[in-house]
């Protein structure tokens, strides 16, 4: 019996080789590399210009492929990015609902690798378009995100990627969207550039004109003016009292940690009148620097009340309120007087609690899986903007997570605000979670062309200026008290005005953009199906 050598598998006659996708193991590779570029381009890794890089990967993994390989390959590149970005979420909630999260959020990146599957035919036609549709379809898969469901999370933006990058400079026109467009367009940028067949030598005049504009968009937004604050200054003291200890169990260590603030507080007026401190004009505490409602507990007002006569400046705090409902929580700033105590004229209440966090929806089957679904109390939603007047300065408040949202953020600036305060606590996650927020705060003083403070109960907490600066940044778990002067006022910045309508001009693009396409994957169908009709005849 003679063996005869196996002949090589035929060429697919149904695709073209022109027109084939990559091998599927070199596309599984490409979307894990995807997601871990997006992973090392956000804080504490901070290799800003990896966000392009992802952009153009996940790309290519996704082009030419079927839908469900698209939606498939953009599961797995979001699943190696949120997976890790979100673990400090399990430190308070455990593994299930980490995880839980994690896969919610990483259905978004399926949706686009989906998107970027279907636009395979427009791009193959045009692949100068490849730039802007990567733009708009990051733009509108992060506007979908933010906002549904319960809400939306934004946590893990492009744009909340590029804190030390240019590309920072465009939030001062666009905010957010805008930044989260360029680095998509850098990305498709250099997607345009690799996929190509580099034999023809048309290619490298092509290439050339990619590569200039991936460089444009990246460094370009570098000689973008960021608004320029007015000259009048004051003097804000931010306090980082520490907690007892970290975890969930902060909330039993209420009382230690509202006596930290007051202690702190206390010491920095003692160095005032030694003239080791300056004098400040505002003091501002962190989120749950008085987790006892000092509105209903005797005890908790005498202890801020002596504080403030203290430093003889109004203290900005954050408390828990309690209601005459059981369970029901609000989550608060208060402006406390050093004479007349709280000003409940200048009290903001957090507007957008943190859905499985901070309020509990669908609670009988979140029960089902975590155990610690009732330690999460009813927080009720605030209906108006953090604007709070100070002697010192108008104050833009937002509390912790609100820092991600555009419109949260902006309503403080059209409200009057002339400095932006994040007020927010940080002992149930750690320093990764607490330098990714920290990011979000330089994005939004460049928006907004105000100077921008961020102050937590354990760290990080500092200052950043208008260009996106951070100032006398403060260690993670150790107190601290640190003074800046913070230039007020200034005018309001072409986002600022815009507010989300480039957002929405983006996401209405992206939607054309995809019926434009469905002709081209209609006559690409019909290629195929001929293809497969003349191979059965032979």
């Amino acid at each position: 019996m003679t063996l005869q050598p196996t002949p090589a598998p035929a060429p697919d006659p149904v695709v073209p080789a022109a027109h084939r996708p990559l091998r599927r193991w070199v596309a599984l590779l490409l979307a894990v590399a995807a997601g871990a570029a997006l992973l090392l381009a956000f804080p504490p890794y901070g290799l800003w210009w990896l966000a392009p890089v992802a952009v153009a990967l996940l790309a290519a993994a996704t082009h030419r492929r079927r839908l469900r390989g698209g939606a498939g390959l953009g599961m797995i590149a979001g699943l190696v990015f949120f997976v890790p970005l979100l673990d400090w979420t399990h430190l308070a909630a455990g593994w299930l609902p980490w995880l839980l999260l994690s896969f919610a959020q990483a259905a978004y990146l399926a949706l686009l690798g989906l998107a970027g599957a279907w636009l395979s035919p427009l791009h193959d036609r045009r692949r100068a378009l490849w730039p802007l549709t990567a733009g708009l379809l990051w733009v509108a898969q992060e506007a979908l995100r933010d906002r549904a469901p319960f809400g939306g999370f934004p946590w893990g933006r492009l744009a909340f990627s590029q804190g030390e990058a240019p590309a920072l400079r465009l939030a001062v026109v666009g905010g957010a969207p805008l930044v989260t467009f360029a680095v998509a367009v850098a990305g498709g940028a250099l997607v345009a550039l690799a996929w190509r067949r580099w034999s023809r030598p048309r290619s490298w005049p092509a290439a050339a004109g990619f590569a200039v504009a991936a460089a444009v968009v990246l460094a370009g937004p570098a000689l973008v003016p960021v608004a320029q604050p007015a000259a009048a200054t004051r003097t804000v003291a931010i306090v980082q009292g520490n907690v007892p200890r970290l975890g969930l169990d902060f909330n039993a260590q209420r009382a230690a940690v509202l006596l930290n603030h007051v202690r702190a507080t206390e010491q920095l007026a003692a160095d005032v009148r030694a003239g080791r401190a300056r004098q400040p004009d505002l003091v501002i505490w962190p989120e749950n620097a008085s987790d006892i409602d000092p509105l209903r507990n005797p005890d908790a007002a005498q202890q801020i009340a002596g504080a403030a006569t203290a430093i003889g400046v109004p203290i900005l705090l954050g408390a828990v309120l309690r209601s005459d409902i059981e369970g029901e929580i609000r989550n608060a700033g208060i402006l406390w007087q050093p004479v007349t105590g709280p000003d409940l004229d200048q009290l903001y209440i957090k507007r957008h609690p943190v859905p499985f966090a901070e309020y509990m929806p669908l609670r009988p089957i979140a029960r089902v899986v975590s155990d610690k679904v009732d330690l999460v109390k009813n927080m009720v939603a605030g209906d108006t903007p953090g604007v709070v007047r100070t002697p010192a300065a108008t104050v833009g408040d937002v509390i912790c997570f609100e820092v991600a949202y555009d419109a949260v953020v902006r309503d403080t600036v059209t409200g009057g605000a002339q400095i932006l305060a994040v007020q927010t606590n940080n002992a149930t996650f750690n320093e990764a979670e607490a330098r990714q927020q920290l990011a979000m705060v330089q994005l939004r003083a460049v928006e907004h062309g105000r100077e921008a403070l961020m102050v937590s109960t354990v760290g990080v907490s500092a200052f950043v200026g208008t260009a996106g600066q951070v100032y006398r940044s403060t260690g993670f778990n150790e107190p601290a008290v640190v003074l800046h002067d913070m230039r007020v006022d200034g005018p309001r910045t072409l986002a600022t005005r815009s507010g989300h309508w480039p957002e929405l001009a983006a996401v209405a693009l992206a939607v054309l953009v995809l019926v434009a396409a469905t002709p081209l994957r209609r006559r690409r169908r019909g290629a195929r199906a001929a293809a497969e009709s003349t191979t059965e005849e032979r």
